[in-house]
């Protein structure tokens, strides 16, 4: 069902607006992830800078009912959630979307957030409140990244670092000018049209 049966000439305007920001080359993956209201945020933040791809893996945990608070998780609806609960279908997946894979992990090999090129295709791995990313999760990465902290208690609550990340990558893309065309492939950007109730270009 549209998300919208009434479609005002400003609304449809909103609508195609969006659509000509969203990121089809960049995602973000939810690894067990406990606490629905961090998932919301991280949904609003990603509806914030284009990107349209949400993966939420959960392999310890059950699948989410809802996610947080009704105007948080009203994000939801316009992005495209994908649930998974088997780490190997979930990744197989994005190896096949995505050029290059990231987690949030501390090692010798982390670099800075800031060292990171997020302009080209990439996935965004983000794990639990507890323990992180996995160790199953890590072997599918081509790489890790840490969000460099210069403060006593160096951890930040997940949506905080995603939010943190993401405006990173909108910040690469945007001088590099991956938001003055729709990058949208055509079948991609006529479901979304479906999903959100915006009539056909030539209706």
């Amino acid at each position: 069902m549209p998300l919208f049966k009434i479609m005002t000439p400003e609304r449809k305007a909103r609508i195609t607006q969006v659509l000509n920001y969203r990121q089809p080359d960049i995602a973000v993956i939810l690894e067990n992830v406990h606490d629905p209201h961090n998932i919301s945020a991280v949904m609003r933040t990603a509806d914030s800078v284009g990107v349209q791809d949400v993966f939420i893996l959960n392999t310890k945990i059950p699948r989410h009912k809802k996610f947080g608070k009704k105007s948080s998780a009203s994000a939801a609806g316009w992005l495209s959630v994908h649930h998974f609960d088997d780490a190997e279908k979930c990744f197989d997946v994005l190896k096949k979307r995505y050029e290059n894979i990231f987690a949030t992990h501390l090692s010798s090999e982390a670099q800075s957030l800031y060292d990171l090129n997020l302009v080209d295709s990439c996935a965004l791995v983000f794990g639990n409140e507890h323990s992180g990313v996995s160790e199953e999760a890590l072997k599918y990465c081509t790489g890790n990244f840490i969000v460099p902290q210069v403060g006593m208690v160096q951890s930040l609550n997940i949506s905080v670092a995603c939010a943190v990340s993401l405006y990173e990558a909108f910040r690469q893309r945007n001088l590099a000018g991956k938001y003055l065309h729709s990058k949208l492939p055509e079948t991609r950007r006529a479901e979304l049209c479906e999903k959100w109730g915006l009539p056909a270009e030539n209706e």
